[in-house]
This record gives structure tokens, sequence and C-alpha cells, in this order.
């Protein structure tokens, strides 16, 4: 393989940019010498091998991304995303995508290495123009072939995406009218970030929006969710599909008197369908089953915090469990996650040191107290 000194200081440059980040920062992250940093982007100075690692290592992506023109990052993606977007990302929120899709390349890798894919080839046909229409019937479609009977809430919406081939992680970022954005990353299929800032059932509407983005916009290498907008017509599908598919219309009119309903009764059935109260007001008026009086009602009802649970993070746990698990998941780590790195490591698949960096943690320590809270052990130091 032929190094191309041109195309690595490009893309090194390119990647400081996106990330908006200075040379200092790079050379105080990185160790590398800031003099150093400039020749390699001015294509003047060819890298050791090592150096290539550091700088891979840093910016999350294959090495070999710097050393061919394959695809083998979400380089174009990212790029794309930032330029279109990029009054709406932070600097912190560029990093939390980043991380992501790093994640995203490691779970693909895993996956593969364990024959462990669960992903079944699931394909909805558009047909028409009728854009809610769309959402509602591939909602519908993708239940049964998940196996959902007609009247069957789904309990863990991020599974089922994972069942199809989605990689979902779920991430605290500083933008709060962002909820979710979906990356069709080059390696790693199609890859979906979660706001994790958001409220719970927030979070479980969002997922399954941008489910159905991964269905009905397949041609789209970037999409991005921001706060209701009612003349876009691809956000509106999504948000039918979501509320079809979170509240099934056939079960929604099963419920009796629904019309009859105080905020208690509209609590309770929201609780049950793991959704906000305004988002079952919506479902029912588009039913026909409220009129505008028994909108305001449920609406104004709201759902405790205390009576939500997040299906990757069981109640149950102790305390300091609970909270570890929680800062876990805003970071990305979700349990299906952190169960294939385990199984990877006792299958001797990757080393202790391979781990840390899947996990994105720097010490032994934090290697250890994580493989404690989830009942696995380190066989020796990294």
């Amino acid at each position: 393989m032929t190094f191309n000194l041109q195309l690595f200081g490009e893309k090194l440059l390119r990647y400081r940019e996106q990330f908006q980040l200075s040379l200092n920062e790079v050379s105080t992250q990185t160790g590398i010498p800031t003099a150093s940093l400039v020749k390699y982007e001015s294509g003047v100075e060819r890298p050791t091998g090592d150096v290539v690692l550091i700088l891979a290592d840093y910016y999350k992506c294959d090495y070999k991304f710097f050393l061919s023109n394959q695809k083998l990052a979400s380089f174009e993606e990212t790029e794309t995303l930032f330029r279109r977007f990029g009054n709406e990302f932070s600097k912190q929120d560029r990093w939390a995508v980043q991380e992501c899709l790093f994640l995203a390349e490691c779970e693909s890798y895993l996956e593969r290495k364990l024959h462990r894919s669960t992903e079944k080839p699931f394909h909805f046909e558009k047909t028409g123009t009728y854009f809610k229409k769309h959402g509602i019937n591939a909602a519908e479609d993708l239940r049964q072939f998940l196996g959902y009977s007609r009247s069957e809430v789904s309990m863990n919406v991020y599974d089922d995406m994972r069942r199809i081939g989605v990689r979902v992680f779920r991430r605290a970022l500083e933008a709060s009218e962002i909820s979710g954005l979906c990356i069709n990353h080059p390696v790693a299929g199609r890859c979906v970030l979660i706001n994790y800032s958001e409220d719970i059932y927030r979070q479980r509407f969002t997922a399954a929006h941008e489910m159905a983005h991964t269905i009905l916009d397949e041609e789209e290498d970037i999409l991005v969710s921001f706060s209701w907008d009612k003349n876009n017509l691809v956000e509106v599908r999504a948000n039918a599909f979501a509320s079809a598919y979170l509240m099934p219309p056939v079960f929604l009119r099963k419920i009796p008197s629904v019309s009859e309903w105080t905020e208690k009764k509209a609590i309770d059935w929201a609780n049950k369908f793991k959704v906000s109260t305004q988002a079952l007001a919506i479902a029912l008026l588009g039913c026909n089953l409220i009129d505008d009086s028994n909108y305001s009602t449920i609406v104004n009802a709201k759902v405790p915090k205390s009576l939500k649970e997040d299906p990757e993070l069981p109640a149950h746990l102790p305390p300091r469990s609970h909270e570890r698990k929680r800062s876990l998941l805003e970071h990305g780590l979700s349990n299906y996650y952190v169960a294939l790195c385990f199984e990877a490591y006792r299958q001797d698949l990757v080393s202790a040191a391979r781990l840390m960096e899947m996990f994105m943690i720097d010490s032994d320590h934090e290697l250890a107290e994580l493989a404690d809270l989830y009942g696995e052990s380190i066989r020796y130091a990294s």
C-alpha cells in the first residue's frame, strides 16, 4: 500500500477542523509536537507508524483510513453533518457523535468476531405520496415482522432496533433541541444516536422515530431530528411511524371509555405504553377517539418520573450500581455493547488493553470497576 503524504495531511487537517480543534489542543492530547503536526498536515513529513496509530486513536477511527482511499470511517458523513448543522453542534457534541460512531465500529467488529449478528433484514416499499400512511403502514409491517401481536406493546424499542441491524447508542448532548440523529456508517451500517439528556419516555419515542428514518429514508446518509416541524413531511412520517409502532391504532381502538378518562386514567395508560401523555393524546386524537376537551385533560396530566423505568436500566439495581450504569448509558455504553465486549474478552478475542479502548477508559482500575459492576473479572493487567 502506497502511503500518500498529501492525502494523509488533508485528512488530518479536515478532521481537526471538523472538531474545532487548535494545533495546541491536538498536541496536548496526543503528545505530538505542534511543529510536527503542522508538517503532517502540510504533507511535507512522513509520520511513523506509531504516530499514525496515536492520531487514529485520538480521532476514534480505523488507522487504515489514514493510509488508503477506502471508506473505512464516517469521515465524509460527519464532515457533511457538521457543515450542514454546524451551528447546532458544540465542540463537546461533535466529540459525542464521533465517540458513538467509534462504538458502532467496535460493535460491528465484535459481532463479526463472535458470529453474533442479530440482524433480520427488513424492507418496506413506499408507494404513493401520502407520507403519514407510509409511516403507519411501515410500523404495522415491522411489528408483524418482529412477531408482535396487533395489541402488544413493545417494551424495549432499543432491542427492536438491534434486531433489524440498527446500531443504537444513547449519549447526552448539550444541544437540547436535537432529539436524535442517523448516520449511515460505511462499515458499521445504520447508526442512531439518541439524546440521553431527554426524558426517558421521550428517548423511547425518539428511538422509534429514528428507526423510521433508517427504514423509510435509506437513501439519506445523515438525518438530524430537531424539535417538531409540521412542515417537514419526512419528520411527520417518522412521527407517524413512532406513534403507530409504540401505540398500535388497533389496540387504541379497543381501550374502553377513552372519552371519559380522568387525569389519573390518562397517566395509567401513558405509563402502560411507556410514552408521554402528549404522545398518547395525539395518537388518540388521530384515531378520532377523543375531542379537544379530552385532549386537554390528557395532555395536562404528567407521568411522574418515579413511575418511569428505563428498559436498559432496571429499577431494582442497588443505588450505586444504578447510578454507575446510568452514567455508562449516558456515554453510549449500552448493556448490549458491554456484554459483547466482555464476551469477546472471555473468548480471548480481545485483550484487556483493547477492552479499555472499546470502553473509552484510561486505567486498569476503571476497567476492574466496570468488570465488577457487570459480574465479570479481568484475568491480567492490560
